[in-house]
């Protein structure tokens, strides 16, 4: 029987053997725990109580504010930005890792060549002075009796779904904050232009008091009181230029790009509200949200980890091979006869003072963890889907009021000036509407804001609305 047959038999044999035993894994298997979750039936603050579908789900709800520009700028962010070109390098490297731990499983495959001259050989004297070339091919291979390779391929695999979420997760943050940073940029360049404007009147009024007083008209403290209300006015200019700066630094950051100006689209005044979203059943979320999918996949990974520190427990079966041939000249080298060794091993603890044991004791505490680690993910979602739910009821009746304040505050405003000049009050109320006029319309570019990233909260919190290429392709084929 030739050599070669001498290695392939049992190297035949354990490959039969390890597949019969494939269905052989120690540790746990993984359970979805989602089911377990005690989530509610509805939101409190959800005035629609309707399902959300995966047509709701998976528009891109950034295109729903109707703005060109802040469409171009999120493109942008999901090309350039730093966190999310980090993120992509992570699934990289975990796809990489799941690649190298599944290679454990199959036996490896070397070669040894050397060349010697002596005279001696294993210690002991040959007399003559002579030369051994060799050239093995070498086999090794760890049968995966308990599955400790299987446990590493799962846990492996689930790090990498892992990262596609977190991936995901990421993106999702990225399109929520350039979204919620270009509404606080428009309402900082809408609070300047407020400022400029109330400047402009303020001065005029001014110069119309400085006018009477110069006359004899009116007295000094009139003037005075006209110079106090111009500055304040002057003040907040540089105030909201400086935060316009800071928030289109910030934005620039968010874009992957150096600070600079970014360019904007409709004024806040003129964006239009999204359509009220149907959010669902609580419970969508868990199918959802990358973060809540990506902490269920840790907790599978982590989980398999068991099954490998228990399978470390019992002893490793290895199939060793070696197939080869060694002559005194290299010339003849391959006329030489083959030369084989072929042959198995058993490892495994004795007694180690229960090390092993409380491996799998700590792998199994990190499990708890990670799976603790879940639960507050989900409940946090929770969370964040109230909360800006909530946000958006009663900031929308904040709005009218808001809206209301102004109009009322506008018209005191000239209808004290109206007075003051016909003689029937005094300047302070005219100070006072001015106040007023000027902190309702701050006011009401706020609450505008705050509006439009209460909606932004509210999509991001449900976890739709950012499909793969994959699944694009597959809602535009149906």
């Amino acid at each position: 029987m030739s050599p070669v047959k001498h290695i392939l038999r049992p190297l035949l044999f354990g490959l039969l053997l390890a597949v019969a035993l494939n269905s052989c894994m120690v540790g746990p298997n993984f359970n979805a725990t989602r089911d377990a979750i005690d989530s509610t039936q509805v939101y409190r603050y959800d005035s629609l109580q309707l399902a959300m579908t995966d047509s709701v789900l998976n528009i891109k709800w950034w295109e729903l504010f109707n703005d060109p520009i802040l469409d171009t700028l999120i493109n942008i962010g999901l090309r350039e930005n730093k966190d999310v070109l980090i993120a992509s390098s992570r699934v990289e490297q975990a796809a990489a890792a799941l690649g190298a731990t599944k290679a454990d499983v199959w036996p490896s495959f070397g070669y040894s060549v050397g060349a010697q001259r002596g005279n001696v050989a294993q210690g002991a004297p040959l007399g003559t002075t002579s030369n051994l070339f060799t050239g093995f091919g070498t086999l090794n291979w760890e049968l995966d009796f308990w599955g400790k390779f299987r446990r590493a391929n799962e846990a492996a695999r689930a790090e990498l779904l892992a990262s596609e979420y977190g991936k995901r997760t990421v993106q999702l943050g990225l399109i929520s904050f350039i979204t919620g940073t270009y509404y606080q940029l428009l309402d900082f360049r809408w609070r300047e232009e407020i400022s400029r404007k109330t400047l402009e009147l303020r001065q005029e009024s001014e110069d119309i008091i400085q006018a009477r007083f110069n006359e004899g008209i009116v007295a000094e403290i009139d003037l005075n009181q006209a110079q106090i209300q111009r500055a304040i006015a002057a003040s907040a200019v540089p105030v909201f230029q400086r935060l316009v700066a800071q928030t289109e630094n910030a934005l620039s950051i968010l874009l992957g790009r150096n600070p600079g100006p970014i360019p904007i689209g409709l004024e806040l005044q003129q964006q239009e509200l999204s359509p009220d979203i149907p959010v669902g059943i609580p419970s969508m979320l868990l199918e959802r949200r990358p973060d809540i999918l990506q902490a269920e996949q840790l907790l599978h990974a982590q989980n398999a980890r068991i099954g490998v520190a228990v399978a470390q427990r019992f002893p490793s079966i290895s199939l060793t091979g070696v197939l080869g041939v060694a002559s005194s000249e290299i010339s003849e080298i391959t006329d030489s006869d083959a030369m084989f060794n072929i042959g198995g091993s058993l490892l495994g603890p004795l007694f180690e003072f229960g090390k092993n044991k409380r491996r799998v004791e700590i792998e199994r505490r990190i499990t708890e963890q990670a799976l603790y680690a879940y639960e507050f993910t989900v409940i946090t979602a929770f969370r964040e889907v109230e909360d800006a739910l909530v946000e958006i009821s009663t900031l929308k009746e904040e709005l009218v009021a808001r809206r209301d304040h102004v109009a009322a505050a506008q018209n005191a405003q000239y209808l004290s000036t109206e007075r003051y000049d016909k003689g029937v009050t005094s300047y302070l109320e005219i100070i006072e509407s001015q106040r007023q006029a000027f902190e309702a319309q701050l006011n009401l570019s706020d609450t505008i804001q705050q509006l439009f990233n209460a909606y932004v909260k509210l999509y991001k919190a449900l976890g739709g609305g950012w499909l793969t290429e994959e699944e694009m392709q597959l809602t535009i084929e149906n």
